[in-house]
């Protein structure tokens, strides 16, 4: 007796056998969304740089401030993410090759897989760019660097004959120098013939160190300002007391400025790796969408 078979079931093993063996990635597609995700955020990001630079100004009270403009510029970063995430996996789902005789849920996954697949490829495109930027800004900073380091080391064999002066390779600060040389009276007014800008400096530089100044280099500031201006030693004193004050409180300032600036940093770092996962999510959910309305038309 003569079997029939209906064009369904001889269509479904042959279409079958026909993808045995095949990637289920379309990796034309994944690599023209995730082109079209860098282009885009290249884009943006360029845009974005001319925006907030013509927002800011050196003048005071004009332009935004130095908050507003860094809270304006992660806004635009997590925008950005999105908006190129989305644009390169729809690229990628609507680019993509219809698969034939596939079920509805793995034509989904492999979709949502595309658009996942695009957005690291994308993302890794973009960090491989602006990583050979900061390797050409750090080579070009390392040059400077290296003839600064060399022009300091032809003044310092020029100096090399100057006992008092500490060297960069001395185990001795210039400051521990001056006060070995330090005389133990100060004489009348105007007598010393050495300038103490340059001592006061070390002393400065010592307390910025070791977070304040002895009672014996106060006294002994107090000293010199007395013997060079005429004025007496309580007044000096006082004077020496104001002095080390406002460069106390000055360093406090420059700490508490890196300690909000390392905050700031932190915490655009993790808004920055939010936007990240939320941008997988989008390229994820854009390629399935590309990839049902390309179903629907094809």
């Amino acid at each position: 007796m003569e079997q029939t078979m209906t064009p369904g079931a001889a269509a479904a093993p042959a279409a079958s056998s026909a993808f045995t063996g095949k990637s289920a990635a379309s990796w034309p597609a994944i690599f023209a969304g995730a082109v079209i995700a860098a282009a885009t955020t290249l884009i943006l990001m360029a845009l974005g740089s001319g925006v907030g630079l013509a927002s800011i100004s050196p003048w005071s009270n004009h332009g935004v401030s130095a908050k507003t403009f860094a809270v304006t510029g992660a806004i635009w970063l997590i925008v950005t993410q999105w908006i190129s995430a989305g644009l390169g996996g729809y690229i990628a789902g609507r680019l993509r090759t219809r698969w034939i005789g596939t079920h509805t849920h793995e034509v989904f996954f492999r979709d949502t897989a595309h658009g996942l697949i695009t957005w690291a490829v994308g993302t890794l495109v973009v960090a491989a760019v602006f990583s050979s930027s900061v390797m050409h800004g750090a080579g070009a900073a390392g040059h400077a660097a290296a003839e600064a380091a060399s022009g300091g080391m032809q003044g310092a064999m020029q100096s090399a004959a100057t006992p008092t002066a500490a060297t960069p390779s001395s185990p001795v600060s210039t400051y521990g120098i001056d006060k070995l040389f330090r005389s133990t009276g100060s004489g009348g007014p105007g007598s010393p013939s050495t300038d103490p800008r340059g001592e006061t400096g070390h002393i400065v530089a010592n307390a910025l160190v070791n977070g304040g100044v002895p009672d014996a280099d106060r006294a002994y500031l107090a000293e010199q300002i007395a013997a060079r201006t005429g004025i007496s030693q309580a007044e000096a004193q006082a004077r020496v007391d104001a002095f080390i004050a406002s460069v106390m409180q000055a360093q406090e300032k420059v700490k508490a400025d890196a300690d909000a600036a390392r905050k700031a940093a932190a915490e655009t770092s993790i808004f920055l790796a939010l936007s990240m996962l939320v941008g997988a999510f989008i390229a994820s959910v854009a390629a399935a969408l590309g990839g049902r309305l390309r179903d629907e038309h094809i």
